[in-house]
């Protein structure tokens, strides 16, 4: 028996489009990001749906609300599914980083499954929860098919795990934009998951993207 997850990065929000480290600060949505949610619904609107699944900040469960359109089912919302904390990384620009937390960002920019920001979430932490909640999720759905609404951070984690088996594969993944779509199976007689496709955001417009504009995505990719 086999549980398939959409896995959705929430839509652009404020700390997205001014470049800043948003973590569990519960940013809004920016004028794009509702476009993008337009294109996001006709996507799924196609796709049929079990279960949705958010994270509680606004800018995953307005996402949600938009991956559901189509589908009026209830949206459950997993506190586990939230951005890694930053701690006092959140607010701060990416600009700003490298000055202020030099030892803690070249981590994050050679190898990012040992950073940790001072008072924020170690990685592994996030490594470990994505894994533990995406199962809980699954098995709460066999044999269905459930949307699952979290964050670029996270889902990066949980897709370390499907695809590498480690942490160490985080550089791999790469980023999302955002409203990208990876579909997983997981299959309950192995216990195993599946990566069937990753970071899929064919649905927006190249003016839409989130990543075709930014300069720190860019850099870390370039670095990682």
């Amino acid at each position: 028996m086999v549980t398939k997850l959409y896995l959705v990065r929430h839509a652009e929000a404020e700390g997205n489009a001014r470049e800043f480290f948003q973590g569990n600060i519960d940013t809004p949505l920016t004028e794009k990001g509702e476009m993008q949610l337009q294109c996001l619904a006709e996507r799924f609107s196609e796709i049929p749906l079990d279960a949705v699944y958010t994270s509680p900040f606004q800018r995953a469960k307005l996402t949600a609300e938009a991956v559901n359109r189509s589908h009026g089912l209830p949206i459950s919302p997993e506190y586990d599914l939230r951005e890694i904390n930053g701690g006092q990384w959140e607010g701060r620009t990416w600009a700003e980083l490298p000055q202020l937390f030099p030892r803690q960002y070249e981590l994050w920019t050679t190898k990012m499954w040992l950073f940790c920001a001072p008072e924020g979430d170690a990685m592994t932490d996030v490594y470990y929860r994505m894994q533990e909640i995406m199962e809980k999720i699954a098995r709460e759905n066999p044999g269905k098919t459930a949307a699952v609404v979290s964050h670029g951070c996270a889902l990066r984690n949980f897709l370390a795990a499907v695809e590498f088996h480690s942490i160490s594969g985080l550089p791999d993944v790469g980023w999302s934009d955002n409203t990208a779509v990876s579909l997983v199976e997981f299959d309950h007689d192995t216990g195993k998951w599946s990566l069937i496709f990753k970071n899929d955001s064919t649905h927006l417009t190249p003016e839409l993207s989130t990543l075709r504009t930014s300069h720190w995505n860019r850099y870390d990719e370039e670095r990682t």
